[in-house]
This record gives structure tokens, sequence and C-alpha cells, in this order.
């Protein structure tokens, strides 16, 4: 098994993306501390026998970050292994000029703001073990520009920032740090943008649906599995020399954003 013993937090695990991450790394061996700010779903995942853990947490409150690492910690009894900032929306979509600012801070908070949270708490932990990993959730739009979706392009581009940056920091300590970028990750998240690009753009939602699949290689949506997978491998011991990279799982993208945007097409990123 890839992880086996590690001690995962995981944040934003309730469905989609972070719960096959989650899943995953239980699987593979981990001892997984997860939350979610939607109470029914992290009932669902605090299964202690498949070595989950959950807990009910808003990522974007300071208060409540730091309970929620107060008890990961007591029930990894102090050691923590792996922290992978999942958690995130996916903003407004609309031209600049129509967003408010509570929309705009409020995509920034989720995505940006509570990751600096997380970290701020498991790098002592991991400084005082010399070893660690940190892996926080980007994506492709945080590699391109994603004309409609301008709070979350910017938001991914400051991930990926952030994961470089720390890399270099952390990396004397024996931390590692590194970003997965998603593509189009099939799934309940992905229908709500397909919905709110084609009302934004006039469009019928299949042409947008189309449009995503169209313009990456493999002519596909990306499986959360297909993230989680990647995620676990990143993590593990066989990626031990990996940090500071930008990892894209995506089937490869060919066309950026700007061009679909000026063809009055779909956007394709999340």
């Amino acid at each position: 098994m890839l992880c086996e013993e590690k001690n995962v937090i995981v944040t934003g695990a309730g469905r989609g993306i972070g719960r096959a991450i989650a899943e995953i790394f239980a699987r593979e061996g981990a001892r997984v501390f997860v939350c979610d700010i939607d109470p029914d779903l992290v009932r669902e995942m605090d299964r202690e026998e498949k070595g989950i853990r959950a807990m009910t947490a808003d990522v974007g409150s300071e208060r409540e970050v730091e309970e929620f690492f107060d008890a990961a910690l007591a029930h990894f009894g102090g050691r923590l292994d792996v922290l992978v900032n999942n958690a995130g929306v996916g903003g407004p979509t609309g031209a600049i000029e129509s967003m408010s600012l509570e929309e705009w801070m409020d995509t920034f908070e989720v995505n940006v703001h509570s990751a600096f949270l997380c970290m701020r708490r498991a790098v002592p932990v991991m400084k005082q073990a010399g070893t660690g990993c940190i892996l926080n959730i980007s994506s492709t739009a945080g590699l391109m520009g994603y004309p409609l979706r301008t709070p979350y392009a910017g938001a991914k581009w400051a991930i990926i920032g952030i994961t470089k940056s720390l890399a270099m920091e952390l990396g004397p300590a024996g931390i590692r740090v590194n970003a997965i970028c998603p593509g189009s990750v099939d799934g309940p998240r992905m229908n709500q943008v397909i919905v709110k690009e084609a009302a934004a753009l006039g469009v019928d939602e299949s042409e947008v649906r189309k449009g995503y699949v169209r313009q990456v290689s493999m002519r596909t949506f990306i499986d959360a599995e297909d993230i989680g997978e990647s995620a676990v491998f990143l993590c593990s011991d066989r990626a031990a020399r990996v940090s500071g990279q930008a990892v894209s799982v995506d089937g490869h993208n060919e066309t950026l954003a700007s061009v679909a945007f000026e063809s009055a097409g779909p956007l394709g990123r999340i």
C-alpha cells in the first residue's frame, strides 16, 4: 500500500474530488481525518472502520480551522504526514463589472485563505518531524485564463504561486509542496458550471458540454478518482523527490479559454 500508516488531513472531503482523495488514501493504508461544511456529508464520511474520521468545519473560519486541527492532531497523536488543501468554491460566473466585492472575497476566502490557515497549523508539526507533504488542489484555471470566471482563476493562480514559494521555503525542512491542476471533473459541480456558463453566454447547455470535451486531447471529462490516485502518488514515498510542481490531470487541454470565449464557445476549466 502506498501510504500505509501515514496520517492525512483532507479538507472539503464530503463529495467530489475531496471525497475520492480521502477514500483512496484510506484504501492505501492511511489514517485519514477530514472536514466538510455539510454535516450530512460529514456523517457519511465518518467511518472509523474504514480509516476515516470526519468533523464539520468551515475552513474559511480561523476559529473552526483551529478546532479542526486540534481534533485531528489529537486523533493522530500529534503527528501529521500529509495535508491536502482541497476545499474550494466555484465563485460567480459573469463579467467582472457584474460581480460584487462580497462574491469576489468569498471566492478567495475559501480557495486561498483556507489553505493558508491550514498550512499555518500543519507546517510547525511537519518541521518538528523533519518530514511532510502538502498538496494543494488548484485547477487548469490556475494555468490559463478563464473569461467570466475571473475570481476563480485568480484564486487558483494564487494557489500555484503559494505552492512554488512554499516548496522553496520548506524544502530545507524536509517538507514537499505540490499542486494538482484538475481539468473538467465530471459530476454535480461541473453540471452547475455548465448551466451558469450557458446562461452567461446565451447558448444551449449541450453546446457548452460539447465544447469542454472538444478542447481536450483525450476527448473526455476527468473522474474524481483520477485526481485521488494522482494525489496519493504525489504524497507517497514513491514521489519522494517531487516538490514545487503543478501537475495537470486533465486529459491535456489544447484550447486556451480566451479562444473559446472569443468564439462565444464554452470556457472549459474547473
